[in-house]
């Protein structure tokens, strides 16, 4: 049988049309052209007024975290449930990362615990919109106003996502997106920072062009020490064809989740998948599986008879503070975020995939759960 993988990226012809025509015509003053272009559209997209595009998710959130003047001796909040690229920037800049643990129906940030987290020292609060999940953004923001902090919002994994009729990444001080191959749309590697703040804009604009301030007639003279997270006139070229039917790729990965909901869950008691809050739209990234309590210890055996009949699955991020990257900071406890690491894995889903290949997933993930 064919392999069916976790997921895809969706390229056609529009996207080798556009790479093409950077390849042949984006050099010399064109150079910027699909730069300019991609972080036009997206911001329209999202319906911000500015975004700038990066080599990747981290690469931005870095650059957003130094644009905040966030340093040594400050804190910064998320989740112990996720990928350690949420966290990696705030080891960047010298900062703490104080790891909370999330709630059991969303996977993100629960707020009561960031309450009970910030400290005279925090400064932001990185809320990541798991798996296409939706943290509780007003809960959170009515925090970091009351503190005078940072709400930024790590939507790597939510890009189509909306929340209370407004996109995912466009509800905080600033917003970071990923453009992974792996992701909802992609550019191979590549990432954008949004905002709505002008100021804050220009200053992570100046962070990435190694620290050489605008307007400076000196032409290689940097005021600061920056950095280079410059996407390419290419991969931007690809971004551009991407978004065009990214509306497309989201309605597809919604009408796959709900088949996947439709099959499973009423076949597995006490089992729970993507939640989709009221008035909220998951764009599904990783339709992902909850297993019951009772039948935890059966995931990876769910996993291994996946593999072996050609089917690629991934399991469900593991805590943050179990990772050596954290083995000098204080423990924390947070065992919503262990339990779901224990229980939970994440489905295939790319907009080609066929029904006969879903099915396959279906029959297999519940005949190795009935053995």
């Amino acid at each position: 049988m064919n392999k069916i993988y976790y997921t895809k990226p969706s390229i056609g012809e529009r996207e080798a049309e556009y790479v093409l025509d950077a390849v042949r015509n984006g050099w010399g003053e064109h150079c910027y052209d699909y730069i300019t272009r991609f972080e036009r559209d997206f911001a329209a997209y999202l319906g911000v007024p500015h975004a700038m595009a990066t080599s990747s998710c981290t690469g931005a959130l870095h650059l957003g975290l130094r644009a905040l003047d966030i340093g040594p001796g400050d804190e910064v909040i998320l989740a112990d449930i996720n990928w350690v690229a949420s966290a990696a920037p705030v080891f960047y800049v010298g900062a703490t990362p104080v790891l909370v643990d999330v709630l059991e129906d969303s996977w993100c940030l629960d707020p009561a615990a960031v309450e009970r987290a910030i400290t005279p020292k925090t400064r932001a609060i990185i809320a990541v919109h798991l798996y296409g999940n939706l943290a509780a953004l007003a809960e959170l923001q009515a925090l970091a106003d009351a503190h005078g902090l940072a709400l930024i919002e790590d939507a790597a994994e939510a890009l189509g996502s909306e929340y209370r009729g407004r996109k995912a990444g466009s509800l905080s001080s600033f917003s970071v997106f990923s453009f992974h191959g792996t992701k909802v749309m992609t550019t191979g590697e590549g990432g954008m920072l949004v905002t709505r703040d002008e100021t804050l804009l220009k200053r992570v604009q100046q962070l990435n062009n190694h620290g050489r301030a605008a307007g400076d007639m000196r032409q290689f003279w940097p005021s600061e020490l920056g950095h280079k997270y410059k996407i390419s006139n290419l991969q931007a070229a690809l971004g551009c064809a991407q978004l065009e039917h990214l509306d497309e790729m989201v309605a597809r990965k919604r009408e796959i989740f709900a088949v996947y909901r439709e099959a499973l869950l009423p076949a597995l008691p006490g089992a729970a998948m993507n939640p989709e809050a009221p008035g909220c739209s998951n764009s599904y990234w990783m339709p992902t599986l909850v297993l019951p309590e009772a039948q935890a210890e059966q995931r990876d055996h769910v996993l291994e008879a996946m593999r072996q009949v050609g089917i690629d699955a991934r399991i469900f991020f593991q805590p943050l503070s179990q990772t050596p990257v954290f083995a000098d900071l204080p423990a924390v406890n947070t065992p919503v975020s262990h339990g779901l690491a224990r229980r939970a894995f994440n489905l295939p889903s790319y907009p080609e995939l066929s029904r006969d290949d879903q099915q396959r997933v279906i029959e297999v993930i519940l005949a190795s759960l009935s053995a």
